[in-house]
């Protein structure tokens, strides 16, 4: 049995594992904190006390750390005895934080794929371009990693597992992501907004007829009517779940959807127009080097001051269709999460909630074996009914809708 987590990272993402690990220190033994900056994992800290947030005694500790430098994450597994390490950084420094696991021992976990700052909207599958190949080391030393356990990727890919699970074949899996919520600013990212918006400058890639597909964002839009918050308008995007979907499901076609208002998108198309979301150095009259993209993420609101005036819902699921018993079988499976209450209990707004509770549940099932694979999976490839009875337990309940959506509505396990 593994104990003792380490979580990489200290945004709005984190803050939510923090507090969730807390709680469940009983199971996870001793926490640890860090991120470049202590400051701020002194900060979640102080949030996690304000709250009352550990369920036993325990330690919860706060440290400094360059997550791109894999000497230095592994010689904090190392002075921690961490055996379990959330890594909810930077996208970019997915591979020393697993090169630093594979070193030590340590069980990894993700949220989301990896990305090379240098380059946006690499062809797919993205995990065959970096984490996939460590694949063979981590079931080679035995070393449990798990990516992309947040909700898209991570609980989406248990849904459509779970789905698949129910049906003789497969055909088909639509992921819808709606926010319906809204945080009272005149623009701002739910999250990093440098990540955020490099999802959407560049193609989207999706799987059908057994291939890889392109399309332009904001090419293809659906209206979803999906379960409390209603009618909703979503447009495909390319999103990490596709490429590991695609790769274990190839029968089957596989989309992502996005929901976005008009506003977002007229100013979205405004700053790429003017050349504002490029990653790529520009200089000023005055001689300064900046890279715009950069800029926008400096004057742009910090996603983890959204949460205060956050209000609505979210909604994510999937809608699977296949085959059973010779007949068309259709289910959406999903979860509803709500702004409000997410910040009544960690102080964070939903988009980072729904992001932040998958892997404390992960790490609850490798510490007490369920997922300890000893090697590298992506989330579809493990049974996800124990996912599910720990996620119902610690705050994102999973339901469904017989027949597709506006079919029978039950919990997952009725």
């Amino acid at each position: 049995m593994k104990k003792n987590v380490l979580i990489i990272g200290a945004g709005g993402v984190a803050q939510v594992v923090a507090h969730k690990c807390a709680q469940n220190n009983d199971i996870l033994g001793d926490l640890h904190i860090a991120s470049r900056t202590r400051a701020k994992c002194d900060a979640i800290l102080e949030s996690v006390a304000e709250k009352g947030a550990m369920k036993v005694p325990g330690t919860f500790e706060a440290h400094a750390v360059d997550a791109m430098d894999a000497a230095a994450v592994a010689e904090l597994i190392r002075n921690t005895g961490a055996q379990i390490v959330i890594n909810v950084g930077s996208a970019f420094v997915n591979m020393t934080v697993m090169d630093a696991c594979i070193e030590t021992g340590a069980a990894y976990i993700d949220t989301a794929i990896h990305e090379d700052p240098a380059k946006i909207c690499e062809a797919p599958p993205w995990y065959a371009n970096y984490e996939w190949k460590k694949r063979d080391l981590c079931r080679e030393k035995g070393v449990t990693a798990i990516l992309g356990a947040g909700f898209d990727p991570g609980v989406v890919n248990a849904f459509a597992r779970f789905a698949i699970d129910m049906m003789d074949e497969v055909k088909s899996i639509d992921i819808v992501d709606i926010n319906a919520g809204s945080h009272g600013k005149y623009f701002a990212t739910n999250f990093d907004p440098e990540i955020n918006f490099r999802e959407f400058t560049g193609t989207v890639y999706y799987w059908e007829d057994g291939q890889w597909k392109e399309k332009k964002m904001f090419e293809s839009g659906h209206d979803w009517d999906l379960p409390v918050v209603g009618t909703c308008r979503a447009y495909q995007s390319g999103h990490d779940e596709v490429h590991s979907l695609a790769t274990n499901y190839p029968q089957a076609d596989v989309r992502f959807w996005m929901g976005f208002g008009d506003h977002y998108i007229n100013v979205f198309t405004v700053l790429q127009n003017l050349g504002l979301l490029s990653e790529k150095p520009v200089k000023t009259a005055e001689g300064l080097e900046v890279v715009p993209l950069k800029v926008v993420k400096a004057v742009l609101p910090d996603p983890a001051s959204l949460a205060p005036n956050y209000t609505g819902k979210t909604c994510i699921g999937d809608l699977v269709k296949g085959v059973k018993d010779g007949k068309p079988f259709e289910v959406f499976v999903y979860n509803v999460a709500d702004h409000k209450e997410a910040y009544e209990e960690v102080g964070s707004q939903g988009i980072s909630y729904t992001a932040g509770v998958p892997p404390v549940a992960a790490a609850i099932l490798i510490a007490q074996g369920d997922w300890d694979a000893k090697t590298m999976v992506n989330v579809e490839e493990l049974d996800p009914k124990p996912f599910f009875t720990v996620l119902d337990r610690i705050g994102l309940p999973t339901r469904m809708q017989l027949g597709g959506l506006g079919g029978e509505d039950k919990a997952w396990n009725e």
